[in-house]
């Protein structure tokens, strides 16, 4: 056992989840979060992280092709909303007060990126997110789990994109030279959507058992 898991999780009042919404249409239907990089699913990078919360969550409308990981499912709580319906459905689902929403198909994410975030959480701040070249980035980012209700009545009425929900909250955006000071190439922030990116950043399709909508 190691000194984390004996000494418990850093961030009990946080819950780790994994927004695994997409299809990968652009890889072929693919299911993203089982890419692999380094011999690895992007899914199983991501868990690495997971002894800093207090919980793990994973977001997907199917979770058959994530079984192996037996994490805690939930599915869509508003269909058809895409990442915002994914995030929603986290806070939802959430025990904690806060939620760390981390996309699928981020295979890089690094631990001291994660620390800037939570260490910028504070009473009067509902969400906490990057910005990089200019474009906030909202699926490496902090929710207070208050915000399940406002967000829900949102997108049940309309189709609004994360930084529109964000600019709705008392949001706190971290400039890029935040997480270039811990992670100078953005790494983090590094996401695998089409066959370019599998060639950019060295990594191959799933077993054809891994295909499926995720």
């Amino acid at each position: 056992m190691s000194d984390r898991e004996r000494k418990g999780p850093e961030y009990p009042d946080v819950t780790l989840a994994v927004i695994a919404g997409g299809k990968g249409e652009r890889l072929g239907g693919v299911t993203k979060g089982l890419l692999e990089v380094e011999g690895q699913p992007v899914l199983a990078r991501v868990l690495r992280l997971a002894g800093l919360f207090g919980d793990v969550l994973l977001v997907a409308n199917d979770a058959a092709p994530y079984a192996r990981f037996s994490l805690r499912t939930v599915e869509d709580v508003v269909r058809g909303r895409g990442a915002p319906g994914g995030v929603h459905a986290a806070l939802v689902g959430a025990r904690t007060e806060w939620v760390f929403a981390v996309a699928c198909d981020m295979p890089f994410v690094s631990e001291a990126a994660v620390r800037v975030l939570l260490s910028a959480r504070k009473p009067e701040v509902d969400a906490v997110c990057f910005t990089v070249g200019g474009r906030v980035e909202p699926l490496l980012a902090l929710y207070r789990r208050t915000l399940a209700d406002p967000w829900g009545e949102s997108l049940r009425v309309e189709e609004p994109s994360l930084r529109t929900l964000l600019s709705r909250c008392r949001a706190k955006l971290l400039p890029e030279e935040a997480l270039r000071a811990v992670d100078e190439h953005l790494r983090s922030v590094v996401s695998v959507n089409t066959p370019e990116d599998l060639s950019r950043h060295g990594a191959t399709l799933p077993s054809p058992s891994g295909r499926g909508t995720g």
